[in-house]
């Protein structure tokens, strides 16, 4: 238990305590704040609190606009930190507690935040590793007996996104423009996308990176990722149909990338480990890993249109679904000895479960246009249209408690 009030079903109690960056009105300063009840802890003003053999004389990381250098510093750091945040935090430990003085600088209400992106995002990689959305996919544009390519099961398939229009959670989302063609027998024109599409994905940060030319390997991958957040990787389906053959998608993907602002650390996440799933064929020895680093996490779609009182629930699935883990993506993403650096964000790619009701993407829940999505009082779907506000929530279910992710939100604003 915390000193600080958390209400039954909050997404930040002290079992998980998730890192941000965030502003106020008084004062402008992008800082580093980890969520407690419906409080932000001030990192930069306790910072002389951290005097572990690991944070001593490294203090500043916690003056910092992003969490980088911290994220820099690798497990042994973050541990350490956690620690100290645990005691600090709890209800019996008088230092903060009792410190009238200290608590008014070190606390902020979360309502008088503003939240920013994480961290500088040098590089972001998008997964492909549902093995229900490759198959669902598969099945729309290839038919039944060629839904998964030959490569799927034996590598966590992946490209190179764009890291520049990562945004976070509640930035307005532009409906892009682009080339598209409608009709197979006419030449392409330029238009807004019509086919606007929602990704639920989860991704994770790197921390320490490694240097060119050497591999991480997969035992040791699980010290460089440093936690998660919600993605909603928004898509748009019909500038995809045209440009993606051969080298996959570009322009109908680099318009906008939504993340939560809160990032979970995986120690928060370790009592919610699942065994791995089962990957027949074997894969390649670089990818073969005894530890289990897949997790239970509930994941929830909503949709509120405009004129819509409240959100209406599309999908609910599960980070369990995921067929390659993250340290085998890691893996994988270095082994040419490509180098990855503190503040790279991967993604799971779209996570689906096996029924309707858990897939993850417009494109399967209306299976490419042909069906409409109720959402109740005349409202209907197939695609998203302007006005429209996308919001994806997770949590880890303990016993009396919750590790949640916040929300992960965008609303659709027309094309210019």
């Amino acid at each position: 238990m915390s000193f600080i009030h958390v209400e039954k079903g909050s997404d930040f109690p002290i079992q998980n305590l998730p890192y941000g960056i965030f502003s106020t009105e008084d004062e402008p300063r992008h800082r580093i704040g980890v969520a407690i009840g419906d409080q932000i802890l001030d990192l930069s003003v306790i910072k002389q609190l951290f005097t572990g053999p690991y944070m001593s004389g490294k203090q500043d990381v916690f003056n910092q606009p992003t969490l980088n250098s911290f994220m820099a510093l690798g497990h042994n750091a973050w541990k350490e930190v956690r620690q100290v945040l645990q005691k600090l935090l709890a209800a019996s430990e008088p230092l903060l507690r009792d410190n009238r003085e200290l608590r008014s600088r070190a606390f902020v209400p979360q309502a008088k935040a503003r939240l920013h992106l994480p961290a500088n995002i040098g590089d972001y990689t998008d997964f492909y590793s549902s093995k229900d959305h490759a198959t669902n996919v598969g099945i729309m544009f290839r038919g039944k007996d060629n839904a998964l390519m030959p490569n799927w099961l034996h590598l966590p398939v992946g490209y190179h996104g764009r890291a520049s229009s990562v945004v976070v959670s509640e930035t307005p989302i532009r409906r892009p423009k682009g080339q598209t063609r409608p009709n197979d027998d006419k030449p392409p024109i330029f238009e807004p996308c019509k086919l606007l599409d929602m990704e639920l994905e989860m991704a994770f940060f790197v921390g320490p990176g490694n240097c060119l030319g050497d591999p991480i390997p997969i035992q040791k991958a699980d010290e460089h990722i440093f936690g998660m957040v919600l993605m909603n990787d928004w898509s748009a389906r019909d500038i995809q149909k045209w440009e993606y053959i051969p080298l996959g998608p570009f322009l109908s993907k680099n318009f906008a990338t939504t993340i939560s602002p809160w990032v979970v650390p995986m120690e928060a996440l370790m009592p919610f480990v699942l065994p791995n799933p089962v990957q027949d064929p074997v894969p390649l020895p670089y990818l073969r890993d005894e530890s289990n680093y897949t997790f239970n996490i509930d994941l929830s779609v909503s949709i509120q249109g405009e004129g819509m009182k409240e959100p209406v629930h599309i999908c609910r699935s599960n980070f369990k679904y995921m067929y390659w883990t993250m340290k085998q993506q890691l893996a994988h993403h270095t082994i040419t000895g490509c180098n990855v650096r503190p503040g790279d964000l991967l993604a799971s790619g779209t996570i689906s479960g096996p029924d309707p009701g858990s897939f993850g993407s417009l494109l399967e829940l209306s299976w490419r246009g042909s069906k409409s999505i109720d959402l109740g009082n005349g409202q209907k779907r197939t695609f998203l249209q302007d006005g429209d506000t996308v919001i994806i929530t997770g949590y880890c279910q303990g016993e009396g408690y919750r590790i949640g992710f916040g929300q992960c939100s965008g609303t659709i604003q027309p094309a210019k």
